[in-house]
């Protein structure tokens, strides 16, 4: 799994759609993460096959959407299809339980199992799990996610649940890595980044991976989308490191997995 995504959520117009994918492709990005919900699954996998690029070189994630979730067991195997069908591709190399609806998350799981068993998807995990979600369903079935991606950012560092997650072999995923467009509101950034050379956000995404976090920062601007590739040629040192983690305030801009009411 790369360690540098593209994320494509709230991206629904198709030419941009089309501009994002190939445009991190082309910058050397090997990850794109969809979902069913975000209504662009088509358009991903038509900029997938457009782009030139060999399938086994590209990883493709999308997400059972909660509404097929709460339909059961059956409803998750066909939702699955569904968005295997929407991109156009042969398999999928990551599928997860966008959300852990309540008293549905484990019958997804198990849905889940049956097809990573019958080989239609490299990898199964989850999204916005925690820890007590990550028990359920690992006590239910005996097996472990192999990610859970999750809101994870300089305000919400989540320390307890990556702690977790590493000690049972999930790899943790952070979605809106950037804090959604806030990270203009913390100056102890500006200030780390003058050190460095570099902007707040590659600081922030360089502190994600020295965490060992896989990122998925979303932009459809090419300058953002190159700008976000450009930070393996950097390394935080510990000081550094830490004054980040002493940002949090676990801050949260969408909504707690225990509320999930869509």
């Amino acid at each position: 799994m790369p360690w540098l995504g593209l994320g494509v959520w709230k991206v629904t117009d198709p030419e941009e759609v089309d501009f994002a994918v190939k445009t991190a492709l082309k910058a050397g990005y090997a990850s794109i993460d969809t979902a069913a919900m975000y209504g662009n699954e088509e358009g991903v996998g038509k900029a997938v096959r457009e782009s030139g690029i060999p399938r086994e070189q590209i990883f493709i994630t999308t997400k059972l959407a909660n509404k097929m979730q709460r339909k059961g067991y059956e409803a998750a195997l066909k939702a699955f299809e569904t968005s295997r069908k929407s991109l156009g591709l042969e398999y999928i190399d990551l599928f997860l339980i966008h959300w852990p609806v309540k008293g549905k998350y484990t019958e997804s799981w198990k849905a889940l199992i049956k097809l990573y068993n019958e080989g239609l998807v490299r990898a199964i995990g989850v999204s916005n799990f925690l820890i007590h979600h990550l028990e359920d369903i690992i006590n239910e079935t005996g097996v472990v996610p192999a990610v859970n991606q999750v809101e994870l950012h300089p305000w919400l560092n989540q320390a307890e649940l990556v702690d977790y997650c590493k000690k049972h072999n999930i790899q943790v995923e952070a979605y809106s890595p950037l804090m959604s467009g806030h990270l203009s509101e913390v100056p102890e950034l500006d200030e780390i980044a003058g050190k460095y050379g570099k902007t707040p956000a590659q600081i922030v995404l360089r502190w994600h991976l020295q965490r060992g976090i896989v990122i998925i920062p979303k932009s459809v601007h090419k300058e953002r989308i190159i700008e976000n590739s450009q930070i393996f040629d950097f390394n935080l040192s510990e000081e550094d490191m830490e004054a980040i983690n002493s940002l949090n305030r676990d801050k949260r801009f969408l909504p707690h997995p225990d509320n999930v009411f869509f």
